[in-house]
């Protein structure tokens, strides 16, 4: 599926996105990939570990890096989160960047003190085995959402129900951040089933406004800023800003891995309602976000770096 970005770096000139969504200001950033994931072996966890199916492709990116290519979003939010794990406990090598994607994970600035460390380091992660991403214990983030969006009525007709109860289904469903890119703070968001999986525009609309709220495939984002974009527009939100603030810490407001339900409210009420919140107490006064360079929308692979036309944006 073709969406609006991929996962790009946390700062510099990488891509906008990256493992908290944190990015900088250059390149396209990127998600995907075509492999399977890992085979049997390796290190396991814990007990819950399990080898992932067929076989992981883990191929090398400049001098310094190394792409996991993994069958599914599933199996790659897997193994970020078993990358995670194994930095916090000092079992990884010196890594600068982890960076998840559709169905990939870049590992990037590999510290190689030794000759032939990143080909052995390679080898090892072909074999990893992961526990299952965690996904209880945490609050999720509340995001209000007006649903009144101009492409409400086709999403409707997709989904095979009256346009009013667009709202009901969507914001009833528990979403997940499953990687970040495209532009700083957008997060692509899992969880809906596959019956409600949508098709992106026949024709992309040259500008989307901040705080859309669209779907595309079998995620669901919402636009931080302005930009062109080809998703299914459902809704809105009432105060965009919060989803990317440089003067906040953390500056986004979805990282991946970050549970998020939508709240469906009035038109009456929007003006009035607070800023998004989450079960974590973050502040996320709204601010207007910077701009960046457009990312590289359509494809989910972190290999694709050439910008496209920006009416293709998402």
């Amino acid at each position: 599926m073709n969406g609006p970005g991929g996962a790009g770096g946390t700062g510099g000139t990488g891509g906008p996105g990256g493992a908290g969504c944190t990015g900088g200001t250059g390149g396209p950033g990127g998600a995907g990939g075509t492999g399977g994931p890992g085979r049997k072996g390796g290190t396991a966890g814990t007990e819950e570990a399990a080898a992932f199916p067929g076989d992981v492709r883990v191929l090398p990116v400049g001098p310094h890096a190394l792409l996991v290519e993994l069958a599914d979003g599933e199996h790659a939010e897997a193994f970020h989160a078993e990358l995670l794990r194994r930095r916090e406990r000092g079992q990884l090598p010196a890594v600068r960047e982890i960076v998840p994607a559709a169905r990939t994970v870049l590992l990037d600035g590999i510290a190689e003190r030794t000759p032939g460390a990143r080909d052995r380091f390679a080898r090892e992660l072909a074999a990893w085995q992961a526990e299952p991403p965690r996904r209880e214990g945490r609050e999720p983030v509340e995001i209000p959402v007006v649903y009144d969006g101009p492409d409400l009525g086709e999403v409707a007709a997709l989904w095979g129900v009256a346009a009013g109860e667009v709202a009901a289904l969507h914001s009833r469903t528990a979403f997940r951040v499953a990687f970040c890119g495209f532009a700083p703070g957008f997060g692509y968001l899992t969880g809906l089933p596959e019956r409600l999986h949508v098709p992106r525009r026949t024709t992309p609309r040259t500008r989307v406004p901040a705080g859309a709220v669209a779907l595309a495939g079998p995620y669901t984002g919402v636009y931080p800023r302005p930009s062109p974009g080809g998703w299914q527009i459902v809704g809105r939100m009432p105060h965009p800003g919060a989803l990317w603030d440089p003067a906040r810490e953390p500056a986004a407001l979805l990282a991946p891995g970050t549970p998020v339900r939508f709240v469906a409210v009035g038109a009456d009420e929007a003006a009035v309602l607070p800023a998004p919140r989450t079960g974590d107490h973050l502040s996320v006064t709204p601010r207007e976000p910077r701009a960046v360079t457009p990312q590289d929308p359509r494809t989910g692979d972190h290999r694709s770096v050439t910008p496209r036309d920006p009416r293709e944006s998402a």
